[in-house]
Parts: C-alpha cells; sequence; structure tokens
C-alpha cells in the first residue's frame, strides 16, 4: 500500500514506499525487488482479466504484446520471429497464431515481394477493443504521471528503458543449470 505524504514541488501529492518496502533504503534493490514485483502483479492481473475476457490464454497475450510492441525498424512481425521471441515450438506457434487470429485480434497478410513469408498485424477492430479495456489502466498510468516532473520521468524512462536493456541481455544468456535435491 502506498501511503500519501506531502505535496512537494512536483504537480502533485509524492508517495513514499510502504511499510513492508525497506525504509533504511528506499532505492536498495531490495525495495526496487519488491516495488518491481508488485506492480508486475498488478499488471499481470489487468493482462489476465483481458485475456479471460477474450478467451485468450496468457501466451497469446504475450503475443499480442510483442506484435504491438514491435520495433518497426525490424519490419514486420514474422511468426518466425515471434515463435523465437516467445520461446515457443513450431506447432505451439502455429496454434497461437490460429487462435489469435480465429478471435480477430491478428491478422495474417502475406508479403508483397515474398507471398511465403507472413505478417502479423494487430487488427484495427482488437486494437479498439483492448483500447477500451486498459483505457483505466492508461488513466491510471497518465495520473501517476502528473505527479512527477519531465526531469523526474525522464529518469524513470531512462531507468525502465535501462531494466528493459538488461532484462534482454538475460533472455540472451542461457541460465545456468539449478541443482537438483
Amino acid at each position: 500500500m502506498i501511503e500519501q505524504t506531502y505535496t512537494g514541488r512536483m504537480s502533485g501529492p509524492v508517495s513514499t514506499p510502504s511499510p513492508s518496502v525497506p525504509q533504511d533504503d528506499p532505492t536498495g534493490l531490495q525495495s526496487f525487488a519488491v516495488l518491481l514485483r508488485r506492480m508486475n502483479g498488478e499488471l499481470n492481473r489487468v493482462t489476465e482479466e483481458f485475456a479471460q475476457s477474450q478467451g485468450l490464454h496468457l501466451t497469446d497475450m504475450r503475443a499480442l504484446i510483442a506484435i504491438l510492441d514491435d520495433d518497426p525498424a525490424l519490419g514486420p512481425m514474422t511468426p518466425g520471429r515471434l515463435r523465437k521471441h516467445l520461446n515457443l515450438t513450431s506447432g505451439a506457434m502455429t496454434a497461437c497464431v490460429d487462435r489469435l487470429e480465429k478471435a480477430g485480434h491478428i491478422r495474417r497478410v502475406r508479403a508483397d515481394g515474398d507471398r511465403r513469408v507472413v505478417h502479423l498485424h494487430y487488427a484495427d477492430p482488437a486494437r479498439e477493443v483492448a483500447r477500451d479495456f486498459f483505457r483505466p489502466l492508461a488513466l491510471s498510468t497518465d495520473t501517476a504521471r502528473a505527479r512527477f516532473t519531465r526531469d523526474e520521468l525522464m529518469v524513470v524512462v531512462r531507468f525502465l528503458a535501462e531494466m528493459n536493456h538488461e532484462l534482454g541481455r538475460l533472455r540472451e544468456t542461457p541460465a545456468p543449470s539449478a541443482p537438483v535435491g
């Protein structure tokens, strides 16, 4: 639980971590771990609710997010790139894409230059459904953003970008085997 403590130079109240976050080091690794887990849990809850409302699996949601957030510099998302990103087998990827297409969330489009290549696009009607569902999350995000100055937000953006970079590096590095026992 976040408690409001004072209104400072920012445009709104400033939050301090709840008592379960170590107060002796609010910017320490333990505090970040607790706060990131909480935020991740809440975002997962909202995502799971959307998935259930649409009859989708969580893997389908991960696929939709990957398609939505894909880097345009890489060109349109393909089933092969998506399979690698999600670390799925070919069969599981095909089943996922089939479910998403059948539910109207994505479109498969053959490439003009090579009809063997398939591009995956987020379908416009599905984008509207998602926008409506996630509007409260967007409004909450905007409310939280309004409590910070632009300079503070730039630090947050830099931190999140660095976290995403480090998490991407972890994905590329094989995990060590855990001892069984």
